[in-house]
């Protein structure tokens, strides 16, 4: 037998004891039986356990038709304790057969109520991953549109209080001659702001970026990268400097260098007084 495991489990067993096989499965019950210890063991516990329910169960008789059954067959010895047969009914057959049915159909109703659980779970992870998805774009949507209505009050600020800030026009080298770029900076505030509306630059390819420079005393100081596709509108912030006596922009590797690449200037503007 390949599974015996599986065969004790099977339910024929129980079947056997109640008389609800055919010829041929009893013959292959009893094949068993002869062969194999644990079959054996396992009907005997299945007998006895049908045995045990019967007699717990059992109606005790009255004296008279106690007396008169003993009187029959004349036997004085025989035990007063009823001895119960118990009998496999057609009725105890079905009620296992229903009972078996009955479980198997509940396991497969449990089984597709899970897998149709799991499904509506893993859709509602779905949709929670696409609303913070979407939360997360209009978060940044209305950080930038915040950042350009800065953007533009800063532009009107710098526009409307020349006092504070200094406009820088930076012209194009003869690397470059149809460059231009106006610098707003506040000595007082240490800014640097570019005025994109005014940003004309060559275009640039996607492995260099052009690099705001300062002049203090002398001295190249770095202010950070562009580039030609800038947005058209507002201010871009640089970084801070103090003391700057002019401004140039080089084309650089992207990301920007230590030092200016002189043979790539590309526009250059002193701060009047």
């Amino acid at each position: 037998m390949n599974d015996l495991k599986t065969y004790l489990e099977s339910g024929i067993l129980e079947l056997y004891v109640l008389g609800d096989l055919s010829n041929e499965e009893i013959r292959e019950v009893e094949d068993s039986i002869a062969n194999h210890p644990e079959v054996k063991a396992e009907l005997e516990a299945i007998e006895g356990a049908l045995q045990a329910y019967a007699l717990s169960n059992a109606i005790q008789p009255s004296d008279a038709v106690r007396n008169r059954t003993m009187n029959s067959i004349g036997d004085s010895n025989v035990s007063e304790t009823p001895v119960v047969q118990f009998q496999p009914t057609r009725s105890a057959s079905n009620f296992y057969k229903y009972a078996f049915a009955a479980s198997v159909a509940l396991l497969l109703v449990s089984v597709i109520l899970l897998i149709n659980l799991n499904n509506r779970l893993r859709d509602s992870n779905t949709q929670l991953a696409v609303l913070q998805t979407e939360n997360q774009q209009y978060s940044n949507r209305v950080n930038f549109m915040n950042q350009e209505l800065e953007d533009s009050k800063k532009f009107l600020e710098i526009y409307q209080q020349p006092a504070q800030y200094k406009l820088v026009s930076l012209k194009g080298t003869p690397k470059a001659p149809a460059a231009s770029l106006t610098i707003a900076f506040s000595a007082m505030k240490e800014e640097v702001m570019i005025d994109l509306s005014s940003l004309k630059m060559p275009l640039n390819d996607n492995e260099h970026q052009y690099q705001l420079w300062a002049l203090v005393d002398g001295k190249p100081v770095d202010l950070g990268v562009f580039d030609s596709t800038d947005d058209n509108s507002g201010m871009k912030r640089m970084k801070s400097v103090k003391g700057a006596q002019a401004f140039a922009v080089t084309l650089e590797p992207k990301g920007g260098s230590v030092n200016p690449t002189m043979e790539q200037m590309m526009a250059m503007g002193n701060i009047s007084g």
